[in-house]
């Protein structure tokens, strides 16, 4: 069984084909699957997509993108909406200095506050990166000395620097479709250094659909194909490294079931 730790289904470009999309995942190999909140407005609909399913689960965070709008500045409405049981996880957060569609003062003031909501719930810190690598690690090791928490850098893409640090505080490194593009020699040659048991996989459904099928629309069924080439990047065979993720995932996500 593979576990897509990172999905979006509440996108609207699920809505027309949503109960086929999961049948494909199942057809598939695709056991579980993690639907991600990114706006706190939107949450009501990603919790309701959980429930619909056993194999699906949920997050619920405030994306980087939204800190101006819907940031947070305190843990009391994330910890509100984590006590639901489909809930597995805090985020996703983090800094995003790409597209600057918030300031990152706004940015590490939400992501500080997700923090502290994983730290208090002990559920799972989901963190985007991306352009920001030095902030990241300044504040997640400061954030650390401040009280453990647990978590991953989701759909990683950014330097070694990002992921030793990662590594260092005890995080686990998740693994998109990017890693079978032509021109991600560097990020290859990193995830062939993280050690198994710290590597998840996932689509970031409906993005970054990998090769062959990049430019389409990805869904969870697609992350065979990143699976497939992890796999070939650690040396070992598909079924292991399906089993390696999974159980990594049941670890770090301990609030999730196996679906029966």
């Amino acid at each position: 069984m593979l576990v897509d730790s990172h999905c979006h289904l509440d996108f609207p470009d699920f809505a027309p084909d949503r109960a086929d999309l999961l049948a494909r995942a199942r057809n598939a190999g695709v056991g579980v699957m993690v639907t991600i909140c990114t706006r706190l407005s939107k949450f009501g609909e990603v919790r309701a997509i959980a429930e619909s399913d056993p194999a699906l689960w949920c997050s619920v965070g405030v994306h980087p993108h939204e800190a101006e709008k819907e940031g947070v500045g305190d843990p009391a409405p994330l910890l509100a909406a984590a006590a639901h049981p489909k809930v597995v996880g805090i985020g996703e957060t983090g800094l995003d200095y790409f597209y600057k569609h918030s300031a990152p003062e706004a940015q590490a003031r939400s992501f500080r506050a997700h923090v502290a909501a994983a730290r208090e719930s002990g559920l799972p810190l989901i963190v985007h990166a991306r352009d920001a690598d030095d902030d990241l690690c300044a504040i997640l090791t400061d954030e650390m000395g401040r009280g453990r928490f647990t978590g991953l850098i989701h759909c990683f893409s950014s330097g070694r620097k990002l992921a030793e640090t990662a590594l260092d505080i005890g995080f686990l490194i998740s693994i998109s479709g990017i890693v079978t593009f032509k021109k991600s020699d560097d990020l290859r040659a990193i995830v062939a250094d993280v050690p198994l048991d710290r590597l998840l996989v996932e689509t970031d459904a409906p993005y970054l659909a990998p090769m062959p099928y990049r430019g389409k629309r990805n869904e969870p069924a697609l992350v065979v194909h990143t699976a497939a080439a992890v796999a070939k990047l650690k040396g070992v065979e598909p079924a292991k490294l399906a089993d390696a993720t999974s159980d990594n995932f049941f670890r770090l996500f301990t609030n999730a079931k196996r679906a029966a």
